[in-house]
């Protein structure tokens, strides 16, 4: 029930007979509370190198943790693994998403057992994004559609925007990457001179934003955005505001736990043939070779930096 988001007090008012005699006593309602606390620590502690995650997904929510003080990230991280199954990784307080706030967020779980995944989806903040090209270098990253035409959205008349959205989502949705790319550069073309801001934030991170298309056909709609989070956020917010003064980083992570995990008993899987395996496993080898060509590139970059340097310290 507290994970419904009811208190205390609502819990003892549940449990009360005709005459308003508690039937569950105070000091058991808050050993409920204790235990979804310590079911908390267990989930963010626990071992994770029994799921290996192919889809990775991050967002953040901004919660008020402490009485007067300004709203702070809670990071959600979530994937799919090789099978199909959704699962939820971690939650966790952060000061800001910043880079090295969402880099220790990865590194926990890395730590914990968490793979390499192929693909990590999240939206345009600049620390998450680093983070992941730190943390999860040879993975794909998906910029979260839903994100980018809400800011699109906001960038265009309201008589152009059901066309400009069209084309957009055509580029989005395209069978490849090579076709989004001749879609996007018609985009330009039409829209450049006259919406020169629009289609700049269209083309900002185009690549990101079209990354799922390397992937099943079957698997792109779950993998490029992080709608479900945002749906999961929605449920959770409306559960703390039943408790309006559940303030305290513990409170907000014990009702942000309760509600989310027991959203996740609800979630559906994606469906992973053998021939997406097979798909999968090609996409994987792949962003190896383009790693280790990229690995390769920094590496002679380095080494003619280097040289330059000692040249010029000799003359």
């Amino acid at each position: 029930m507290l994970a419904r988001g009811l208190s205390v007090r609502d819990i003892e008012d549940a449990f009360k007979d005709e005459n308003g005699r508690l039937l569950l006593s105070k000091t058991a309602v808050s050993q409920l509370g204790e235990r979804l606390w310590e079911d908390y620590q267990a989930f963010a502690q626990r071992d994770l190198s029994e799921y290996e995650i192919s889809y990775l997904f991050v967002d953040g929510i901004a919660e008020r943790l402490r009485p007067g003080a300004k709203r702070e990230p809670v990071l959600a991280a979530w994937g799919f693994t090789v099978e199909g199954r959704r699962v939820l990784l971690h939650l966790m307080a952060g000061s800001k998403e910043d880079t090295e706030t969402v880099t220790a967020f990865f590194e926990d779980m890395k730590r914990r057992g968490l793979n390499d995944p192929l693909l990590v989806t999240s939206d345009g903040a600049p620390g998450i994004i680093k983070a992941i090209e730190i943390c999860f270098p040879r993975a794909a990253r998906q910029r979260c559609l839903a994100h980018r035409m809400r800011n699109l959205a906001v960038k265009l008349p309201e008589d152009v925007w059901p066309e400009f959205k069209v084309r957009v989502q055509a580029a989005y949705q395209a069978p490849s990457r090579a076709i989004a790319r001749e879609l996007a550069a018609g985009v330009v073309a039409d829209y450049g001179r006259l919406h020169d801001s629009a289609v700049t934030c269209f083309m900002d991170d185009f690549e990101a934003c079209i990354a799922h298309l390397r992937f099943p056909v079957t698997h792109r709609r779950a993998i490029r955005t992080t709608n479900l989070l945002e749906r999961l956020f929605v449920e959770e917010r409306r559960r703390l505001k039943i408790i309006p003064n559940a303030f305290g980083e513990r409170a907000v992570l014990k009702l942000m736990f309760g509600a989310l995990i027991r959203a996740a008993e609800r979630w559906k899987s994606i469906k992973v043939t053998e021939f997406e395996r097979r798909q999968l496993s090609a996409v994987k080898k792949e962003l190896d070779q383009e790693y280790e060509t990229q690995v390769g590139l920094d590496r002679k970059s380095s080494k003619a930096a280097s040289r330059k340097i000692s040249s010029s310290a000799q003359t």
